[in-house]
């Protein structure tokens, strides 16, 4: 049985038990190990049928506890946490999968303990489903919102229910990015510098053909591809061409690992590092080259970034740019409680909190020499 299709099989297995309730919305699912035994299929197989799982909304992640079942039916409408004390929305671009649970966590662990509820919804960083979550948020009155920017990169038709709430004095907190023609209180990565380290990191390790693969709708992606860049220029490492491919929203399935696979396959074009938007673009980058039989760090290291329980789910473990998570949901949650209440003025007027990102060095990245004795000394 190919590949893809025990990936396919394990795939519909795990969505009929959920379509047929016999695990439920919140329920945790079987372990690694239980599905490997279940279904007579490898490690890598399990791992990647249930990382589609979660990317497609059946399944979320928490680090630490397991793998549960989402609530498809509420996934993208306004979902309440409690109902007492005042209300703080929060709006995200995704609910159910990578680092957000983390940033929720952070920020409902705060609010809850100072008797706050919390009205949460996602974009799925759609502008128009940004503008029916806002509506339903200001219908509901809410005493503060903490969001994460939809499509920050370009002009976002919602900046008008932002106005209102400022009119309103609505406190609201942007996370991870934020709307520049707002200029509003936000709390964000630095992520340029993120950039400027994942690429370093494998400009030192003797790499001099370096891609990066970067997000183009998000400022984020464009600020670690400013990153990205710089750390050529600082190095003296000359640009090639090909070395950025650029990708949206909608590009993220196909058309990436399409345009990759084109410069892989071609060992003219072939480098010999690959830059990540993030982790979970990495581990997508990684299935790709497994297919094609390219070692990885042999003869490609791969960097990625938010340093998520993705940079472990593989047999090989990925370099990753850290991201605060809950301690950002912390900060953020303190922000619109100091906010809301008036109180705390030193920290309301701090309009920004930069964090500053690290390199966590695992085995996906090794020295350019070592992978070419690698590939000359084959016993």
């Amino acid at each position: 049985m190919a590949q893809q299709t025990k990936v396919s099989m394990v795939k519909q297995k795990v969505k009929a038990w959920i379509v047929e309730g016999k695990v439920l919305p919140g329920e945790k699912i079987y372990s690694e190990n239980e599905l490997v035994k279940m279904f007579e299929v490898s490690r890598h197989t399990v791992r990647q049928a249930v990382g589609d799982l979660v990317h497609e909304g059946w399944l979320y992640r928490e680090q630490g506890a397991g793998t549960f079942v989402s609530n498809r039916s509420s996934q993208s409408q306004i979902q309440p946490v409690s109902s007492s004390g005042k209300n703080i929305g929060v709006i995200t671009t995704y609910i159910s999968d990578y680092i957000f649970p983390s940033i929720i966590k952070g920020i409902e662990s705060y609010l809850s303990a100072h008797g706050y509820s919390l009205t949460f919804a996602c974009t799925d960083n759609d502008p128009e489903k940004e503008k029916q979550c806002l509506e339903a948020m200001l219908n509901r009155n809410i005493d503060g919102l903490i969001v994460e920017p939809t499509r920050s990169s370009s002009y976002n038709p919602n900046l008008h229910y932002y106005l209102e709430m400022e009119q309103n004095n609505t406190p609201y907190l942007m996370i991870n990015q934020y709307y520049p023609q707002l200029n509003p209180p936000n709390i964000i990565l630095n992520d340029e510098n993120g950039g400027f380290i994942a690429t370093e990191h494998l400009i030192k390790l003797g790499h001099k053909k370096v891609v990066g693969l970067f997000k183009s709708d998000d400022i984020q992606g464009l600020n670690r591809m400013q990153g990205f860049i710089r750390a050529f220029r600082e190095n003296d490492t000359p640009f090639f061409s090909e070395m950025i491919i650029t990708y949206t929203t909608e590009e993220k399935e196909v058309t990436l690992l399409h345009r990759l696979k084109e410069i892989l396959i071609s060992e003219d074009k072939r480098p010999t590092g690959i830059v990540c938007y993030n982790d979970e673009i990495a581990i997508n980058v990684l299935n790709l080259l497994r297919e094609l039989e390219i070692k990885v760090p042999d003869d490609i290291s791969i960097v990625g970034y938010d340093d998520s329980y993705l940079t472990e789910a593989s047999e090989t473990k990925i370099t990753s740019v850290t991201h605060p998570k809950m301690d950002m949901g912390i900060e953020a949650a303190k922000w619109i409680v100091a906010a809301v209440e008036n109180r705390e003025k030193d920290t309301v007027e701090k309009r920004q909190k930069v964090y500053e990102p690290e390199l966590v060095i695992r085995n996906s990245t090794s020295a350019i020499l070592k992978q070419h004795n690698s590939n000359k000394h084959v016993i």
